[in-house]
């Protein structure tokens, strides 16, 4: 069963800021996170349900980095939004506002 993904712009602008945060601290690192998110994103695709965590936000932990990935699952529309990703010593209630900035 195939999903659609949507990105926030918030889930883009962790990658931005993650990916140069890293880069400071090895060159070359903020492109191999990024390699990580992609892996993410590619068990999501291939079996979405995992662990709810909060407000029918589910989460995948990533396997080299302390981040993970928040996302909900729509069965009805087929669609995966995925909303952030946020360091595991975040709080994502107060990272983000649940916002309509999908594209």
């Amino acid at each position: 069963m195939s999903y659609q993904f949507f990105f926030s712009g918030r889930f883009k602008e962790d990658i931005r800021e993650a990916r140069k945060w890293y880069n400071k601290q090895q060159r070359g690192l903020g492109k191999k996170f990024y390699a990580e998110v992609k892996s993410g994103l590619e068990a999501i695709s291939k079996s979405p349900k995992f662990q709810i965590r909060y407000d029918e936000v589910r989460c995948l932990p990533l396997k080299k980095y302390p981040f993970m990935i928040h996302y909900t699952v729509d069965d009805s529309q087929k669609t995966i939004l995925i909303l952030a990703c946020i360091h595991c010593s975040l709080n994502p209630h107060g990272h983000w506002l649940l916002e309509d900035d999908t594209e």
